[in-house]
């Protein structure tokens, strides 16, 4: 007779902790959102970010502050590192251009790099990673800087971007801080302003 008593005790604890794990997991799904939404989500974001963007190209904006009283030194660094960049046919990236900085941060170059999509990006940093050429290159340009950073951008659909401009000239390099949920918009009257 103990025996079935331990057993229908057994049974009365095992429920609960059942009822706890369903109660765990509908908490998560409040908390962090079931699975079925977060791939509905996923595809949602994915969607929106065709929407706006082409998808066909990635580029890497790389932003160098310069010592101003090593510019020159900097300009003969940075034109051979970005031609050996260039020059290697594993690296799969082109030079959309090269910039010095006129009007606004001084002894500032920007240098803009265009690669295939966001796999090409993982692809052509790897390759660059494990070259001790372009490594030595790298290095070789950071006694002449006193910051650098890095940014990647995607094209809009309704502005692919353009050759590379070989006349010189000006060029002008705007960014814009735009609040959630407005990017559409704000396409928008870019669209009917270009056409």
């Amino acid at each position: 007779m103990i025996v079935p008593a331990l057993r229908a005790g057994a049974v009365r604890q095992a429920v609960p902790r059942a009822s706890a794990i369903q109660t765990r997991g509908l908490l998560n799904s409040v908390l962090y959102g079931s699975e079925q939404a977060k791939k509905e989500g996923e595809l949602e974001i994915q969607q929106y970010s065709r929407l706006i963007g082409r998808g066909k190209y990635i580029h890497g904006f790389e932003i160098h502050h310069v010592k101003p009283d090593k510019v020159e030194e900097y300009k003969k660094a940075a034109e051979k590192h970005y031609t050996g960049l260039l020059a290697d046919s594993d690296l799969h990236v082109k030079l959309t251009g090269s910039w010095e900085v006129t009007v606004g941060k001084l002894d500032t170059f920007v240098h803009i790099l265009e690669y295939e999509n966001y796999k090409g990006y993982d692809r052509t940093t790897q390759a660059a990673r494990e070259s001790p050429k372009i490594r030595e290159s790298e290095a070789a340009l950071r006694p002449y800087l006193l910051s650098r950073n890095q940014q990647l951008c995607q094209e809009f659909a309704f502005l692919p971007s353009s050759p590379p401009h070989e006349q010189g000239g000006i060029f002008e390099l705007r960014s814009y801080t735009l609040q959630p949920g407005s990017l559409l918009e704000w396409e928008n009257v870019w669209c009917v302003y270009l056409h």
